[in-house]
């Protein structure tokens, strides 16, 4: 075997899928903010709602700081195949959809907003569908038939 030829049964191919990028963007990207979030809440009140306690413009409990962090520590593992990111997709589109219809009608409210949902949280749950949309159904392409 020459230096330069892997060992058996191992790959070079490291090249991603479009479905996998976004699943491994979009979960760095909810780890991140579960993270931050605790800098911001700290770790009493897990289903407070306090309009005042915000990420940035987004508002944040410590509850929803591990909804984010499960979410994105998933989008990162499954994001290393193709069908899982895209079942990673239809988690998020789903997921967030459900989210979405539920902080139409709590947004901004005390009661029942169990996660501190504001107008910029919905905003940002129509971009998490779009994104999981698009993760899920992205097109294959030739050579992804090969890495389902």
């Amino acid at each position: 075997m020459s230096p330069h030829q892997p060992a058996a049964g191992t790959t070079t191919d490291t090249r991603r899928t479009v479905p996998q990028l976004l699943a491994l963007v979009v979960g760095a990207a909810f780890t991140l903010a579960g993270v931050a979030g605790f800098f911001v809440t700290g770790f009493d009140g897990w289903t407070a709602h306090q309009p005042d306690q915000t990420l940035l413009v987004f508002g944040v409990n410590p509850l929803h700081n591990v909804v984010h962090l499960l979410l994105g520590v998933a989008g990162l593992l499954l994001s290393r195949r193709d069908s899982h990111a895209r079942g990673y997709g239809w988690l998020l589109a789903v997921g967030y959809g459900a989210v979405l219809v539920y902080g139409l009608v709590v947004a901004g409210q005390a009661e029942g907003n169990l996660l501190n949902i504001n107008t910029a949280d919905n905003w940002l749950h129509v971009v998490s569908v779009a994104a999981g949309l698009a993760t899920a159904l992205w097109p294959r392409g030739r050579e992804d038939h090969l890495r389902r």
